[in-house]
């Protein structure tokens, strides 16, 4: 997995190097960009053709924040021990944190287990991008938040890694499926919509596996003694009053394409791109019509 590592590394500088930058243009955001205290990603999975980039790009053009968490599986080294695949909107939503840990934000990335060949350099900084097994966030309404990236609440990846490369091997057709549908919807000019993340949610043994990853992460957190919990791996955006604490999930940019955003004064919630995206598009095609 560290050969993984090193070789993302060594394309990231080829790339970046080129005489005239990247092959990709850089994401401009046209409105003012929203600010925002602290934000949540995780669930990139860079090295899949499931990851949408040109999203998350958007998205990353059209924010700004002090404190910035990649909260775990930002690569997929899962996939690309399987075989290499890196497009250059991977090596730009990589350009991009480095830019803005250049810029003064503070980036924390904490691991997951798709990313699992980084735990080898928890405690390094890299481009300014610190790495982490975990982090306690500092809310601005004084809460102190346990943010993992919550594999090692998973009974599937702790207890049965054969099961979990198994399942993982199920959602990859899933999500192929999932980009074939929207490439029908891209060229009938419609935005992107998850067929998977709608089939999941009305899979019943999947919400109820939801509902005990939840319950499992937040009795670690009241163990911990902090006032709730940030993570992702389930790729499912949630926040959720849990007995005395607060669940919360940033969900993933496989599917849903969502983060979760504190303000100044301590309010979080989700932002769903894909959703935001839509209504753009909508409100453009509106004008036109007009």
């Amino acid at each position: 997995m560290k050969a993984i590592f090193e070789r993302v590394t060594q394309v990231v500088r080829l790339r970046s190097s080129r005489p005239h930058g990247s092959t990709c243009p850089e994401p401009r955001s046209f409105s003012p960009k929203q600010k925002f205290r602290t934000i949540w990603i995780s669930d990139i999975h860079l090295g899949t053709p499931g990851c949408n980039a040109a999203l998350l790009l958007d998205f990353l053009a059209s924010v700004e924040c002090e404190t910035l968490y990649l909260t775990g599986d930002i690569i997929d080294g899962w996939r690309l021990r399987k075989g290499w695949y890196w497009p250059d909107l991977h090596n730009e939503v990589v350009r991009r944190l480095l830019k803005m840990a250049h810029q003064g934000t503070r980036v924390i990335y904490v691991v997951g287990n798709h990313d699992e060949m980084l735990r080898d350099y928890v405690g390094l900084c890299f481009g300014g991008i610190e790495i982490c097994d975990e982090a306690i966030h500092h809310s601005a309404d004084g809460r102190a938040l346990l943010v993992t990236h919550g594999d090692a609440f998973d009974s599937v990846v702790l207890y049965a890694k054969w099961l979990a490369f198994l399942g993982d091997q199920a959602y990859s057709v899933l999500l192929r499926v999932n980009q074939l549908f929207n490439r029908v919807r891209r060229r009938l000019g419609m935005p992107y919509w998850s067929l998977s993340a709608y089939l999941k949610r009305r899979v019943k043994n999947a919400v109820q596996y939801v509902c005990q990853y939840e319950e499992a992460v937040v009795h670690e957190a009241a163990l911990r003694g902090v006032d709730g919990v940030v993570c992702g791996h389930i790729h499912s955006a949630e926040i959720r009053r849990i007995g005395n604490l607060t669940y919360y999930n940033d969900g993933d940019w496989v599917e849903s394409c969502t983060a979760l955003v504190e303000d100044r004064a301590g309010a979080m919630s989700i932002i769903d791109w894909a959703e935001h995206v839509r209504d753009r598009v909508n409100a453009k095609a509106e004008r036109i019509i007009a």
